[in-house]
């Protein structure tokens, strides 16, 4: 064979050679599964995306809410006559629109200083409490300095219960303003198995002095579902809202310095320092304590030995309350007890 017959042919085993790797590794893509990112606020499948929150009417008439069912976190607050006001944390996913959008309220701050630089929208402040937001670590959003194309009014609801955010509008002017939004990040709980204990729950009901929240295990969705004022909660959507994982947290709630606009004055709950509560997961009840050094972290929560306990992946609600709940546990012999 000549020389160049010699190079042709090993020219050909080379290609060959190359070929059958490009395939080999073309078949290792196909059957290696690409890892999928988990969210850090709800540990489900999502991204860790620049982090939006918002303040979300809870009035009967607010009912039914829009975007809810996105949330990574959502934080039921006390405000004024003893009603309750939510904060919804998006990060994984920023639905279309959200609300009904309404006010902020001082114990906000604190609550979101764990979150970082985070994008706040809500339809606006008492006059006295428009200073402390705009000194606050977070990108003041609020209606009355977004266009109305962004805070838009649903046709087909009354005031004050009809203004709704359009949240992708929203985040895209944030990057087209060169906003710095932080992305999500620990906020203090972890998510893992559960923790071995617990005592088995059909149902909680949570109490404020003018509202009411139940929450029902559901073995079928693995989710604690909702009931608000003894109705069942339902996003406009159609889906019956309610955590993986549902926080109650045992928190001081005093009157603050602040009131609304008929002289209600807005009750402050205290969310830094050290307190007791209860993590449902699993259709178990865990009771814990919590512990939060600064308004800057985030909140841990640990079980009576001192070991952390670890959250179910999966959207959390936090109930921030002053009142012992009502929970019904169940005995391996017997019907559901109630306790308080």
């Amino acid at each position: 064979m000549s020389s160049k017959a010699k190079a042709v042919s090993a020219l050909v085993v080379i290609s060959l050679l190359l070929s059958g790797c490009s395939s080999l590794r073309n078949t290792i893509a196909k059957v290696s599964p690409k890892k999928v990112e988990k969210n850090v606020l709800s540990g489900r499948d999502g991204s860790n995306g620049p982090v939006l929150v918002v303040k979300v009417d809870d009035t009967n008439e607010a009912h039914p809410q829009i975007g809810l069912e996105d949330a990574d976190v959502v934080y039921i607050e006390q405000v004024e006559g003893g009603l309750t006001r939510l904060a919804a944390v998006f990060s994984s996913t920023i639905p279309t629109r959200v609300g009904p959008v309404r006010s902020a309220r001082i114990s906000d701050i604190d609550i979101l200083s764990q979150y970082g630089h985070v994008a706040f929208a809500y339809s606006g402040a008492q006059k006295k409490f428009l200073p402390v937001i705009a000194a606050a670590n977070v990108q003041n959003l609020g209606a009355q300095s977004q266009s109305p194309t962004i805070y838009t009014t649903d046709p087909t609801r009354n005031p004050p219960y009809a203004m709704v955010l359009r949240a992708d509008l929203l985040m895209q002017k944030t990057v087209a303003d060169n906003y710095v939004i932080e992305k999500a990040k620990s906020v203090g709980w972890k998510f893992s198995h559960a923790p071995v204990g617990g005592k088995p729950t059909s149902s909680v009901t949570l109490h404020w002095p003018a509202a009411s929240y139940k929450a029902e295990w559901s073995e079928s969705q693995k989710r604690w579902l909702l009931l608000h004022n003894s109705t069942l909660d339902l996003a406009q959507s159609g889906k019956t809202l309610g955590p993986t994982t549902l926080v109650i947290q045992m928190v001081s709630i005093t009157p603050s310095q602040y009131h609304d606009k008929v002289g209600g004055v807005t009750p402050f709950s205290q969310t830094v320092g050290t307190g007791t509560g209860f993590i449902l997961r699993d259709g178990k009840t865990y009771a814990a304590t919590w512990s939060r050094s600064s308004a800057q972290v985030g909140t841990t929560w640990s079980l009576s030995d001192g070991s952390e306990i670890s959250f179910a992946p999966g959207q959390v609600w936090v109930a921030l309350t002053d009142t012992k709940p009502d929970f019904t546990y169940i005995t391996p012999s017997a019907s559901p007890s109630k306790t308080k």
